[in-house]
């Protein structure tokens, strides 16, 4: 017996097989739940309609996050297909790649709210949406990153718009609370996916992490998976408005530890 047996859910922000998303599908579908995908544009669904299929992947459908409308046709299409949902992954996040690289002064007013829109305030238009449908006990997740409370060099406006984003999961979690649905987000260390290519000097910063981090290795789609599917399971039933750090211990540190 699977420990999401019975429970289905939309996971948003597949991109391909590299990313989060995907870690993340694979674990719930191995322990037994039913997952819908979405997609944005021709080329996406490309890549995630064969991915989706694979998985036996009852709705696979298009939605800007961008847009109040596509937003409402999803969860109407989610509605005709499972009814309430057990969980909601959410793992969209946006900016201009020219705004990522040198000093964050350069934001323009533009790139920060367009940024804010996709990776933060997406997160609070889905739920709302998607408020009917949430059933007792769901887990609404996201994903976060370290940079929403270090700087860390090209991430800039991002850092800001995932602060956001996990202040919103406070909030969230505080509203939904009283009907026992848990908002938490995932933090995890750097990973190649698409997404991280568009960050400058990503490769040096991959490869240096393992050789900081406590367990002296790197990330990989499949952790976040497993900790997905434990914040999702009723296993995390008392868990809610935490971000939890999946990056090897990364996070504690606040400098090289020195083997001399």
């Amino acid at each position: 017996m699977g420990l999401m047996d019975g429970k289905k859910g939309l996971i948003l922000g597949l991109a391909n097989d590299r990313s989060i998303a995907w870690g993340i599908a694979q674990a719930l579908h191995r322990e037994g739940a039913e997952i819908g995908f979405t997609y944005v544009g021709e080329a996406l669904e490309r890549r995630v309609r064969p991915l989706a299929e694979s998985l036996g992947a009852k709705l696979i459908e298009p939605c800007d996050v961008n847009s109040d409308e596509q937003i409402a046709a999803l969860m109407e299409r989610t509605r005709e297909t499972f009814g309430q949902i057990d969980f909601l992954i959410h793992a969209v996040a946006f900016a201009n790649k020219d705004e990522l690289n040198g000093l964050y002064t350069r934001t323009t007013r533009a790139g920060f709210l367009l940024a804010m829109e996709v990776s933060a305030y997406s997160l609070t238009a889905l739920v709302k949406a998607a408020d009917d449908l949430l059933a007792p006990n769901a887990s609404i997740l996201t994903l976060s990153y370290h940079g929403a409370r270090k700087v860390m060099a090209n991430y800039n406006v991002m850092g800001v718009a995932k602060a956001a984003l996990e202040a919103s999961v406070y909030y969230l979690a505080a509203d939904l609370g009283p009907r026992n649905i848990r908002v938490n987000a995932i933090s995890a260390g750097p990973i190649r996916t698409l997404a991280a290519n568009g960050i400058a000097g990503f490769r040096s910063l991959h490869r240096a992490f393992a050789e900081v981090a406590p367990l002296r290795r790197n990330v990989t789609i499949e952790d976040v998976g497993n900790a997905a599917l434990f914040l999702c399971s009723d296993l995390a039933s008392s868990i809610t408005g935490e971000v939890m750090y999946v990056d090897a211990g990364f996070n504690v540190m606040g400098a090289p530890s020195s083997d001399e």
